[in-house]
Parts: structure tokens; sequence; C-alpha cells
């Protein structure tokens, strides 16, 4: 089977509107008459009563479908994607049965001008707006690559425009915020040569960095129809930069099509360079803050490059309920678990059936596409209200087919979706205006940069799961595509209300992305380096302007007493580097002190070589300490942290050679601790 992928235009994804049923059954003909008669794949319990919907709706005396599958957005041979209906009828099911309550997302029209000011905010800028000399602003804009500065100076001027048209208020020249003389500003922006992946690029030292191109592929030899393509992943450079040539979108292929089996997908790699690789969960929340600013901006500039719209939704806020399970924010749900779990970062009752799931249902054949009982799914829902926290549930009565559907309505019935509302477009975009896979994942790998770290942690818990559905496929037949088609309207689209023709056209495309999604999960929660190192310049540019305003504000009798003092001690050479106390007092070049508080020797100085890597430090005080008590130690994986400095902090990889992270970040305090789970 293929998928052919047709450019028709834009399309906008109008997530949880309400529809008129007699449009609908139209549209759902126009699927459902292609599937084969014949077609009958082996144990499918569910699909007499999809047969039996299939027949009711093609029998209806309707008006001719407003679109033809052959001009659908994302059409596919319809036997691959009658999982997906099949699943879109289970949930209109129950719906209707009133087993969940649909909450209505309501959706703001933008006015000329407000989406810019809200953009401007959502990467940490309103700094432009209010005109507040905002130290973390500056900071940020002082770090900028070439193409984010361009897509930051477009969305500003846009803003300005509309402002002095409105005549709201004397809007601030961007050449004043941008300190520049030219009629045509332009930002001061970082050099785009590349850098040391974590870090930053020292003053005469040479990158190590090996330019990997999209064109290059290694032949694995392997039979045909499984990847024989491998490619190389690059972090050091931003994905907007390493776009060379622009592409024009009539050069994208009219008709793509795109292979259903789980082999074609192409093999990517990422190889780790001497700073090792971050994951999300290894930096504070501070720094993860600033990667989220960034992540908007590079993608932003990363669409801008390719010439695709970036699309979002403006939405009201919705209020979720306060307390229970379903239907209640992630946020919400997260505070009141960790009144009992602190540092909790899953919602219990999410953990909960995944760990049911795991325990009894991976190998159940299909899983997550049999429905369960929906009378059952029902009582157990209302039962799980009632019991949950008072931990008097029976978990041993709950069938596995009925905790995937308690699974897949706890998802559905999120006030907002997992992916947010306001990123939906940019998803579906992602797959319909860009053709290739590599291009592709770069755009999600931003997108999960971009989420709140509630929905974030709780898309790779679930991703995880699904990772070890498809491990099982030849126990459960559910293979990544019939999992991505069953995930995919629970995820993107549907929410007890029935889909529009712009969801319907959607429906492979949905299934695409949750396919990546699945398959690619290691390197999309992998934090790309050069993110990193453009966190480490804006925590030293926000160091530099508040040490220059705590001198200013120390007073003129404080000032001209330091200033005298100078002048009477010798002058430091420019661009020495200033060091800790006690870096500066007893420990010489490439020596670092490291802390470990639960070890009973709980310091140590090492020498750092060009080969010490973290593993090595850690190998070092285990086996310092194996003659000792470290009793409060046992069963915890202990991790070396980067503390303070340029960055917040930072659970090193093992891999991580020290001697680099050291002269990255010469100021940072080295401490053996457990890592935040």
């Amino acid at each position: 089977h293929t998928m052919e992928m047709k450019d028709s235009g834009s399309v906008v994804l109008t997530a949880y509107h309400p529809h008129s049923p007699a449009r609908i059954a139209g549209m759902e003909q126009s699927f459902v008459q292609d599937i084969p008669s014949g077609h009958s794949p082996t144990t499918r319990k569910s699909l007499p009563r999809c047969r039996r919907i299939n027949r009711m709706l093609s029998n209806e005396s309707t008006p001719p479908p407003a679109f033809s599958r052959s001009h659908s957005q994302a059409s596919m041979d319809s036997t691959s994607m009658e999982d997906f209906w099949c699943e879109v009828e289970s949930i209109k099911e129950s719906s209707e049965d009133g087993a969940e309550e649909a909450t209505l997302l309501e959706f703001k029209p933008a006015d000329e001008g407000e989406l810019e000011a809200e953009w401007l905010q959502d990467v940490g800028l309103s700094t432009l707006i209010s005109g507040a000399e905002e130290e973390d602003g500056q900071a940020l804009l002082s770090t900028l690559t070439r193409t984010q500065a361009a897509a930051v100076q477009k969305r500003y001027n846009t803003y300005t425009q509309t402002l002095r048209k409105k005549n709201k208020h004397t809007v601030r020249d961007v050449r004043d915020i941008f300190g520049t003389n030219d009629s045509s500003p332009t930002f001061e922006t970082v050099p785009v040569s590349p850098v040391p992946s974590n870090g930053i690029q020292l003053p005469g030292q040479k990158a190590v960095w090996k330019s990997v191109s999209s064109n290059s592929c290694l032949d694995c030899g392997l039979d045909k129809g499984s990847p024989s393509v491998t490619e190389e992943l690059s972090y050091e450079v931003s994905f907007s930069e390493s776009i060379m040539v622009l592409p024009k979108i009539q050069d994208w292929p009219k008709n793509q099509r795109f292979k259903k089996e789980d082999s074609a997908l192409p093999k990517f790699i990422v190889r780790k360079s001497r700073f090792g690789l971050t994951e999300v969960g290894d930096l504070s929340p501070e720094d993860m803050k600033k990667i989220r600013y960034l992540s908007l901006i590079e993608l932003t500039a990363f669409y801008d490059a390719l010439g695709v719209e970036l699309k979002r939704n403006r939405v009201e806020r919705v209020r979720g309920r306060e307390n229970g399970l379903f239907g209640v924010p992630l946020t919400v749900l997260l505070e009141n678990d960790q009144k009992k779990v602190p540092g909790i970062k899953v919602p219990l009752i999410f953990q909960k059936l995944l760990l049911k799931l795991e325990e009894t249902g991976l190998e159940t054949e299909g899983i997550l596409r049999v429905p369960g009982s929906a009378s059952r799914v029902k009582n157990l829902h209302q039962e799980l209200e009632a019991k949950f926290y008072e931990d008097t549930f029976d978990w041993d009565q709950v069938r596995n087919n009925d905790a995937a559907g308690l699974l897949k309505m706890f998802i559905r019935e999120l006030p907002s979706p997992l992916f947010t509302v306001e990123y939906l477009p940019a998803f579906i975009t992602l797959v319909e205006k860009i053709s290739k896979i590599k291009l592709q994942l770069q755009a999600l790998h931003l997108l999960i940069m971009l989420l709140p770290e509630a929905n974030r942690d709780t898309a790779k818990a679930f991703l995880q799961f699904l990772k070890k559905v498809v491990a099982n496929e030849g126990k459960n037949k559910m293979s990544l595509w019939n999992v991505s088609m069953i995930v995919a309207p629970n995820l993107f689209i549907y929410k007890g209300k029935r889909a529009n023709q712009q969801e319907m056209q959607a429906a492979a495309t949905t299934a695409h992305i949750v396919r990546l999604l699945i398959r690619y999960q290691d390197i999309l929660w992998t934090v790309p380096s050069f993110l990193i190192s453009q966190v480490r310049k804006m925590n030293e540019a926000a160091m530099n302007n508040s040490k220059r305003q705590l001198m200013f504000d120390k007073g003129v009798r404080k000032l001209l007493r330091r200033k005298t003092m100078e002048r009477e001690r010798p002058e430091r050479p420019e661009g020495a580097v200033t060091f800790p106390p006690y870096l500066q007092s007893d420990i010489p070049e490439g020596v670092i002190r490291v802390y470990a508080p639960l070890h009973s020797k709980v310091s140590m100085a090492i020498q750092l070589n060009s080969q010490t890597k973290a593993k090595d430090i850690l190998a070092r005080f285990h086996c310092e300490n194996s003659h000792g008590s470290a009793q409060n130690m046992r069963g915890q994986i202990q991790s070396l942290h980067e503390i303070g400095g340029n960055i917040g902090q930072h659970c090193l990889d093992p891999d991580a050679y020290m001697l680099d992270v050291y002269r990255a970040n010469p100021q940072a305090e080295w401490v053996i601790k457990p890592k935040a789970s």
C-alpha cells in the first residue's frame, strides 16, 4: 500500500468544532465507499459493527460529498486507513453514549498585529512590546543566529506597522532597540560558524565538527523493503541555518507517496559530540524555559526558510475540572498528585493505566484497536473517579481492552489536547507542506521542545508505552502503522465531536505524525546542542548585564572608592576568565573539585585530561567509597551535574569529555547526586 500526499493549498486544522451530522455523513461516505467488501483482516472483532455503520452511511440520501478521495490532502488506500475510521466511529459512539463530556474550545479571531504581539510574548520578547529594558529579552536577542534574527525582525516589523496604522501609541523604532543606524535595520547576530555542541566557541580553538549533507547516506546492504538509508543528524548548527538552498513550494513533489510499511522510514543516527547528549530532563526548569523561547524562534525561522507559513490557533483559555481524574488539566492533576508523591512528572492515573497495560496487555491481540465494552468502560470510569485516590480500586477486575479504552478516553478528555491546541496546525503543516522526512523530523523536534513541561513528560510516557506495543507485534498483531492509525484520532482531531472536512483530509497525515513520534522518540526528546549553546550565551549575557546593574546601583560613593582601588591594583589582561575563589586559590588549570554529598568521601580534586569522561569521575568516587558506608546511596543511580556558571543545572552524559565541558563553563560547580527522575 502507498500513501499519496497532494498539495492542494493551505489547510488549517480547526480542532474540536461542532458540525452538522448531515454534512458529515456525506463526507464519511466518500471514504467508506472505497473499502472493498471482500477485505477481511483476521481476528478483527470490531469489524462487523464498522461494516454495519458503513452500509448505513452509504445508503443515506445525502448530497454528493464536498470533496472526492482523489483530491484529499493526504489520501491513501482506504483499506490501510480502515482502522482509523473504525476508531473514529468508536469515539463517536462513546461520546453519544454520554460516557465522555466534551469540552468545546472557543477560537478567537485574530486582529491584525495581534498574532505578532502574542508571538513576541511567547518567545520571551515582551520587552519589544512594553518598551521596558528587560535583561532577559536583551540577553536573548544577543544570542540569535542570522535566520532567527530575521524571523524576529519580520514579526516585529509587522507588529509596529500595524500599531502605526492604528495610532495607538508611539512605537519604538527598531533601530533604537537593536542599536543600528541603517534604514533597513538588522540585529547583531551570533556568527553561524559551527560551535562545539553544548558549549561556547573558545578563542583560538577550532570547533570539532563534521558537516553531514542531507544527501549523504550509507547503504546498509539490507534486503529490499528494509531501511536502505542511514542518515546522520547534526545538532551542532541550527536547523534553519543548515537549509542552504531555499526550496520553492512548487518544487515539492505534487504527488508525494510514502509507504505505510514500517521499514519505509529511514534510520537516523545522532553522533555524540564531546559534550555527549542532553535529554529533556537533564536541564533545570529555568534553562528549559529558555529552550522553549529559542525553539519557537528557531521553528519560525525554519518554516520561513522553507517558505511555509507557521499557523497557530488562538484559543480562549479553557477551564477544566478542578478535581477528579478525567477532564482535568494536566497541571492541576500534577499539583494534586505531587502532594502525595513529590516531584512526580506524569499524572498517577495515567501512570497506573500504562502500568496495567504493560504488565498484562502488551501481548493481547488487537490491543488498542479492539474496543472494550462501552458499558464496562463507563462503569470503570465512574468507579475510578470515586476510588482511585483512596487506593480501594480493584485493578485485577479490569480487562486489557477496557484499560486501553480508559487510556484513550483520558487523552481525549483532556481540556486541552496533549500536543496543545495552539500548535496543532503546525504539526499538520509539517507533513502536508514539507516533503523530506528529515526536515519533517527537525520541525517535529522543535515542536516537542515547545511543549509545556507537563504535556511533554506525559507524551513521552505514552510514546514509550506505544513503542513497547509495537515491539510485541508478533503476539498482538499491532504494527507501527496500525498503532499510529488508532492513536491519531485520539491525539489530534476528535474530542467527542464529529470531524469536519479538513480534519478528515488530515487523517493519513496525523497517522504519519504519530508514526514519526513513536519511531524517533529518542531523538525528539534530546535537546539540540545548538540550543544549549545559545542558552549558555544567554545566561552569560544576563550575568554581565546584572553585574553592570549591580555596580551602578551601589551608588556614586562606593563606585568612586572602587575606582580608586582599581587604579592602585594592576589591571587584568583583557579576556581573562574569573574563577570562583576555591578555583583561584588552590586549584590549577584543568583541575576540578567534585562534590559528592551522599558519599562518605564528600569531595575530591580531579586532574582532567583530554580523555577524562564523566563516567570516569563517577567510577573514581565509587572506587574510593566502596570500602566506606554509603548506605543512603543504595538503589540510586548517581550522575555528575554541572551547576551554575553559564547554566542553571545540567546532568551530564556519562560519555561527556570533562575538559571540554569545563572549558565551556569554567565557573561551574561539579556535584555527584541522583539524576532527577
